[in-house]
């Protein structure tokens, strides 16, 4: 299964490195080695994360493999949003992919490209006021680590990337998987109330 993490200029490192860490050691220590995940960016080069932090994507928004779960990150976004060739092939890849996710404020650039096909959705506590002033049809849902929306699930800022995605672990193969991932990564696991 091939998932595609999306990170631009500015991306919360952790809202990428946390999933990515995830599905990797999933695989790593799965025997049949689900997972795939790529780092994708709008254009060739470095993209430089929070605080500086300098990443090499695997591939451009034009040049990534097929994908069967795309992962929307958050950090400052607002610039991302704006992007007419961002949100066309965030359209195009809804099409096509059969799961997406997003971490933090990820859900702002997702809400941006494809408005009708989001209800239910959360984000970092402190981004929820201005995600429901933004977009007021969305339900906004508080003190959740992630909402799962069957199609879309999004969940909260920067670590609850981490629980969002071994939950997509539990849900996309299986939960002994998703809980021995948790355990390599010495990661105390923190699900929904």
């Amino acid at each position: 299964m091939n998932i595609g993490i999306y990170i631009y200029d500015q991306a919360e490192v952790l809202d990428f490195s946390g999933p990515f860490e995830v599905f990797t050691t999933a695989s790593r220590v799965s025997s049949d080695k689900p997972f795939a995940v790529y780092l994708i960016a709008e254009k060739e080069g470095p993209v430089t994360a929070r605080a500086g932090y300098r990443v090499i994507p695997d591939y451009t928004i034009a040049t990534h493999p097929p994908l069967d779960v795309l992962v929307i990150v958050g950090g400052v976004h607002t610039d991302e949003m704006h992007k007419a060739r961002v949100k066309t092939w965030i359209s195009s890849q809804v099409a096509q992919v059969s799961l997406i996710a997003t971490v933090c404020t990820g859900v702002f650039i997702l809400a941006s490209a494809q408005p009708d096909l989001l209800n239910r959705v959360t984000t970092h506590w402190e981004d929820q006021e201005d995600l429901q002033t933004t977009f007021p049809h969305l339900e906004v849902i508080k003190d959740v680590r992630w909402v799962d929306e069957r199609r879309v699930v999004s969940s909260g800022g920067i670590s609850a990337g981490i629980d969002m995605s071994l939950y997509l672990v539990s849900r996309l193969h299986s939960l002994e998987l998703a809980e021995k991932t948790a355990r390599q990564m010495e990661y105390r696991w923190e699900k929904n109330p």
